[in-house]
């Protein structure tokens, strides 16, 4: 368990009414937030996994996953403060760190890149924002105060106190400030239409039904006196 359970706990019940304007109090929070119950009962959970308790663990929390629809590894390492929003979906690896005062947004995955008994799943630093539905994928870090937008793919590094949009994720704020695209970013990928042929056939069918419609109207057209 950490060093100060109960400082944990405290922290852990603020994150939500501090963070979540529809939080109407800790009673509130108590009762209705899926993702308090399940940062709560991963705490027991990886108290169990770190001391080696066979089975136990990973049952628990496949009980706390049917119940809250958050999937936490009892291996996972969940610093305090951590808010889970709304929560569904929502997937933390086994290696996974999440830093203090993270908050992370339904569908968000922590996923890992590799089958090796490694660390294969990211690190957030404090302060962590993760809009919904984003995927973090692999051994990175992601620094202090990063925000990363709404199914973002992220796999690198991101420094402290960016921002980071898209797929693959790319920073876009850094301290604030606009990040300015490099002049030569590689070869573009040109991805196919897959409506462009039935409209050039369109077209040409359309083209054609017009000269027809020419002719058949010159043809038929009074001749002059």
């Amino acid at each position: 368990m950490p060093a100060n359970p109960f400082e944990t706990f405290l922290a852990d019940l603020r994150a939500p009414v501090e963070r979540d304007p529809a939080a109407h109090g800790y009673l509130d929070v108590l009762l209705s937030y899926p993702g308090w119950r399940a940062v709560l009962a991963h705490r027991l959970v990886h108290a169990l996994h770190r001391a080696k308790i066979p089975l136990l663990p990973r049952f628990l929390a496949s009980i706390s996953r049917f119940w809250t629809g958050i999937e936490i590894d009892p291996g996972a390492k969940i610093g305090k403060g951590v808010f889970i929003d709304h929560g569904i979906g929502v997937v933390i690896g086994e290696t996974a760190e999440v830093g203090d005062g993270c908050t992370i947004y339904q569908g968000v995955t922590l996923g890992g890149t590799s089958l090796q008994r490694t660390k294969r799943h990211p690190t957030l630093g404090k302060n962590v924002t993760v809009g919904s539905g984003a995927a973090i994928l692999g051994a990175i870090f992601i620094g202090d105060g990063a925000k990363i937008g709404a199914n973002s793919v992220v796999v690198k590094d991101v420094p402290a106190n960016a921002t980071v949009v898209g797929i693959p994720g790319r920073v876009v704020l850094l301290d604030g400030k606009p990040v300015a695209l490099p002049a030569d970013r590689g070869p573009r990928v040109e991805m196919p239409d897959p409506y462009a042929p039935v409209l050039t056939q369109l077209a040409q069918r359309v083209a054609e039904l017009e000269a027809r419609l020419a002719e058949l109207e010159r043809k038929n057209a009074p001749s002059s006196v």
